[in-house]
Formats: structure tokens, C-alpha cells, sequence
């Protein structure tokens, strides 16, 4: 691999060109600033290898069933703010708007081939595909009332629900990914199931067209829970506020206003700025734990699974994916989100935003053990670099704020300086969410992608609330509460929130 590295030389040029008249399926914030690279002589591979363990993982050389016997003090050592949970949401909606296919970090960046193959839209196109014309395998084309609703498959053994697979365990859905891990696979079932109950009540209504009125409500659900639950948690108040807000407009209308359009604009359409993808939303691999308690009825209380761990025999409890879920691993989600039923220790929390990567995440299923390949603050240092990311500090100059110091041991990668910006919060917000130059970034192109939208419940409807639909008011549990949150969609599915939901 190092020979593989010094015939790159310098960064490769990628497709997302240094001008501000470039608007394609990838683009850049900051085309004027310079790309930042690593003042060293040492082959990259052994350079971001070195740094990744010496400053981005907890425990060096621990696997992470080392670590289960003291889980719960260790975990407290790097507890942040966030619901666990959310970890897993932020993952489900990175692969509903980007994929680039290209391994990460471990080859060139291919000129003509880095493009982004999911549509730059908060649009569930990982959850629906193209649709049940094009791919009716997703749905359940046996249902008396038509291929209206998703296929949804069984946890074996159990009465628990689980996404639909083939006869090798593979998941059937619009994205491979949202079955990496049986958090983010079972978030995947909660907007099938949820899709199927709002068209249940489409047709209780007698909506000519049950399909489309349940897959519009639910998207607008969740563009709503995304920018009022998951951003307004991880980022500044301040940055929030003015990165999107309904207002009064002429003559009493409802218009949303976007304050941002400095950092992230476009011409025609919305473009996914490289700084987004490959370094400032990559924030929530730090909020990734080394172990959970999955739930009560099957596992038990202070019995953790292993998010990952390849060091040894393939773990049979660890939350891997690609395979059939086990009942042990579905989550019980007042234990993973604030729900009426959560207490005691419950909701778990995630990780504080720092640059502290779990174990687990140097033990990925991605390649042999101690490959470079399984240590995710390798790869994704290697991938700004390839990208040609700006330094984090001249990041933070452009945007007008003070930098964060960068110690001499450090580096100015600006996915190491979202997290340490994060875990330099003064207080009790310290790791709790981005600091402002991590906010400017995500809410920021999250306030462009809905506002880019054309079909967003912002363009189309601007007055829309959750509240304000036929067909949601019906299944929250209190119509009257206007917290709308991630918690709402898990409902609206049924999936199982408490111990007495098994």
C-alpha cells in the first residue's frame, strides 16, 4: 500500500473543481482555499496510521470484547449529550443523500468517477428506490389492495419484525448500507413499516392515491425531524437559527429564510460539497459507542453487545450486519431515544463529539484483522487528503471565526478540526455538539438541500407541520405535543419501544 501511496504524490485532482461557477453532482465551499496536506516524509499510509492510533482511538491495540467487563465506566469516560440513537439516524440520512463508491482512502480518486449516486435531496430515495414499477421486489406485490406497501420480513424465531431479505440473508432495500449494523437496519424497517401505516390510512380516507399521499407525508416527516430533532441537537443555537427559519413574508405569508447562502449556494440545483461528505459530517463516528444494551426481554439490562470486532473469531452477539437479525440485537428504543417509557440509564448516550474514536471502530469487518482497511480514523484522514480539503484553521479564518488551537503534535485536517472545535466547547457542552465551524458546514448544506429541494414540504408547502397532516395526527401519541422527533417515526412503525413491545 505504501508503494501504492508514493505514486500518487501529491493529492489527485478530483471532480469537484476550484471554481465557483461549478455546480455538479459534487462541489466545493471553499474552492479559494488551498488544500491542506500532512508536512511530512513519511509514506501517507504509515503517516495517517501513526496518527490515528497516537491521537484517535481510546485504548490502543484493545479490541473492544476486552473492554466489555468495564464498559459502563469506560463509556461514561466519553459520554456526550446526544441519545444514542442519533448516531444511527445521522447514518441513515449520510446514505440517503451521498454515495461515492470509491474504497475509501485506499485508491486514487478516480478524475471522471467520483459522482455521487444518490439524488442531493432529503428525499428517502434509500428507503422507496425507484419505486415499485421499477423495482417491485422491494414490495409486497402478493397484497389483496395492490403493490402499495414494502415487503417486510421476520426476525427468525421471533414474532420481532426485520427488513426483507434473500435466501443468503441479504437485505432487499434501496441501500446495502442501512444494513451495516442492526441499529441503522432497523431504523431502515422503521420507515417501511412507517410508509405502510400511513398507507393503511390513505386508503381508510379514500386517497385515490394511497402511495403517493403516504410516501409525500412521510418524507415531509422526516425532513422535518431532521432539521427540528437531529441539527437543532448537534449544532449551535445561533448557527441553527439562522441557517433556515419560517417567517412571515409580504402580506402575512409563511416563507422559510436562509441566512447561510455565503457558505453553500448553487446555480440550477444543489451540488454535495466535498467539505459536507468527506470531513465535517463525518463528526458522528466519534458519537459511536464500543458496545449497547440491545434490549430487556432478550438480552437482558447491563448486557452489552459489540458494535464491531474482528479481532478474534467472528463474535456471533456483535451488532454486524449483512447477515439475518438476531432477536438479542433488535434495539428496544427508549433505551436508544427519549420516549415516554425511557428511565433510569435509558436513553444510553452517545459518545461525546471529540477526537476519540471508539475501539470498535479500529476493528471494522472491512478486511484481515489489523488491516488498514478496518481503522476508520485512517480511512477517513486518507480521504480528506485525497479529496483536497482545506485545512480546518483557514476553514474557520474564511468563516470569520477564531480558530481553534492546533497543537504541534496535531494536524490541521479539517475533520480533525471539526472534532476538536467540538471537544474544545467550553463546560458542559464540551463534545455535546459541532462547534461553529462544524454547524456552518452541516446546517448550512442541510438548510441548501431542503431549500433546493423542489418537492421539499419548504417549496411545496411552507406552512406544513406534522401536526397540521390527516394522516400523522392520528398516530401521535399526544396530538397536542408539538415535538416532532426521530422518535415519532418509531411510533408511526410500531417497532417495539419498550420491554412490553416484545
Amino acid at each position: 500500500m505504501s508503494q501504492l501511496y508514493r505514486s500518487l504524490g501529491r493529492s489527485p485532482t478530483v471532480v469537484a473543481p476550484r471554481s465557483r461557477s461549478y455546480h455538479g453532482p459534487f462541489g466545493r465551499l471553499f474552492p479559494q482555499l488551498a488544500p491542506w496536506a500532512p508536512d511530512t516524509t513519511t509514506d501517507l499510509d504509515t503517516f495517517f496510521m501513526d496518527f490515528a492510533n497516537d491521537h484517535m482511538v481510546e485504548r490502543v491495540d484493545t479490541a473492544p470484547s476486552a473492554l466489555l467487563g468495564s464498559v459502563t465506566e469506560l463509556e461514561s469516560e466519553f459520554n456526550g449529550g446526544i441519545p444514542a440513537g442519533y448516531t444511527y439516524f445521522g447514518q441513515f440520512v449520510d446514505h440517503d443523500i451521498t454515495f461515492d463508491p470509491t474504497p475509501s482512502g485506499l485508491r486514487s480518486v478516480d478524475p471522471s468517477g467520483l459522482l455521487n449516486f444518490r439524488t442531493p435531496r432529503l428525499d428517502l430515495d434509500c428507503v422507496y428506490g425507484r419505486g415499485p414499477d421499477d423495482q417491485p421486489y422491494f414490495y409486497d406485490g402478493a397484497h389483496p389492495k395492490g403493490a402499495e406497501r414494502f415487503l417486510v420480513g421476520q426476525v427468525p424465531g421471533s414474532t420481532l419484525r426485520d427488513v426483507p431479505r434473500n435466501t443468503v440473508g441479504r437485505a432487499l432495500i434501496g441501500d446495502m448500507r442501512n444494513d451495516e449494523n442492526s441499529i441503522v437496519s432497523q431504523l431502515q424497517l422503521a420507515f417501511l413499516l412507517a410508509h405502510n401505516t400511513l398507507v393503511d390510512r390513505a386508503e381508510q380516507a379514500d386517497s385515490p392515491r394511497p402511495f403517493d399521499d403516504a410516501r409525500r407525508t412521510l418524507t415531509w416527516l422526516y425532513q422535518w425531524v431532521l432539521w427540528h430533532d437531529f441539527v437543532r441537537r448537534i449544532a449551535v443555537d445561533e448557527v441553527w437559527n439562522c441557517a433556515l427559519r419560517r417567517t412571515d413574508g409580504c402580506g402575512g405569508r409563511t416563507v422559510w429564510e436562509r441566512q447561510l447562502t455565503d457558505v453553500y449556494d448553487w446555480k440550477h440545483q444543489p451540488f454535495m460539497p466535498v467539505e459536507f461528505s468527506g470531513a465535517a459530517y463525518r463528526f458522528g463516528h466519534s458519537m459511536a459507542r464500543n458496545a449497547y444494551q440491545t434490549n430487556d426481554p432478550h438480552r437482558g439490562f447491563q448486557s452489552f453487545a459489540p458494535l464491531f470486532d474482528n479481532s478474534g473469531p467472528a463474535d456471533p452477539d456483535d451488532l454486524r450486519g449483512f447477515r439475518p437479525m438476531l432477536a438479542k440485537n433488535v434495539p428496544q428504543w427508549d433505551w436508544f431515544l427519549p420516549m415516554q417509557s425511557s428511565g433510569g440509564p435509558f436513553p444510553q448516550m452517545a459518545r461525546r463529539i471529540d477526537t476519540k474514536l471508539s475501539n470498535a471502530l479500529s476493528f471494522l469487518h472491512e478486511g484481515p484483522a489489523n488491516s488498514p482497511q478496518n481503522v476508520l480514523a485512517f480511512l477517513n484522514l486518507r480521504r480528506g487528503w485525497a479529496l483536497e480539503l482545506p485545512a480546518g484553521t483557514s476553514v474557520a479564518k474564511h468563516l470569520g471565526y477564531d480558530p481553534v488551537p492546533i497543537e504541534a503534535d496535531e494536524i490541521d485536517s479539517l475533520w480533525f478540526y471539526v472534532l476538536k472545535e467540538a471537544a474544545s466547547l467550553p463546560g458542559v457542552n464540551r463534545g455535546a455538539m459541532l462547534g461553529r465551524v462544524g454547524s456552518t458546514i452541516v446546517a448550512a448544506t442541510f438548510a441548501g438541500l431542503l431549500a433546493g429541494d423542489p418537492a421539499s414540504f419548504v417549496n411545496v408547502e411552507p406552512g406544513w407541520e406534522p401536526r397540521s397532516d390527516p394522516l400523522l395526527v392520528d398516530g401521535q401519541d399526544n396530538v397536542d405535543d408539538p415535538a416532532w422527533t426521530v422518535a415519532s417515526i418509531i411510533r408511526l412503525a410500531g417497532l417495539p419501544a419498550s420491554a412490553g413491545d416484545f
